[in-house]
């Protein structure tokens, strides 16, 4: 069990552009969100196709090969780890996002 780790492996679409942001330091982030798509029959015997959508970010190099090579609709596969950010918003509100944090990036398709 000590091998178990924070790691998450997608395979989806990209349903945007990526944003691309140079932060004042000069580090690059690249913020995209791909979808998933998993079908199942339901009990009337329906094909039924189930879509999640996850938020992922990249950082420096992996960030510079987003902005070069991938655009809305690329299928790709990611690997990286679960984070949760917290903010409060305008209101005072305490806000939670979950992303993957991509280390990993590979093309697929055309």
């Amino acid at each position: 069990m000590n091998t178990l780790r924070n790691k998450v492996q997608l395979i989806g679409n990209l349903g945007n552009d990526p944003e691309i942001i140079t932060l004042e330091s000069g580090k690059i982030l690249a913020k995209f969100s791909i979808a998933t798509n998993e079908s199942y029959k339901n009990a009337q015997g329906e094909k039924v196709t189930d879509t999640q959508w996850h938020n992922v970010v990249a950082w420096g190099k992996t960030a510079e090969i987003v902005e070069k090579f991938i655009t809305k609709g690329k299928e790709i596969a990611i690997e990286g780890k679960l984070t949760t950010r917290t903010w409060d918003d305008k209101e005072g509100n305490k806000r939670y996002t979950t992303e993957v944090v991509c280390n990993e990036l590979l093309m697929l398709g055309k």
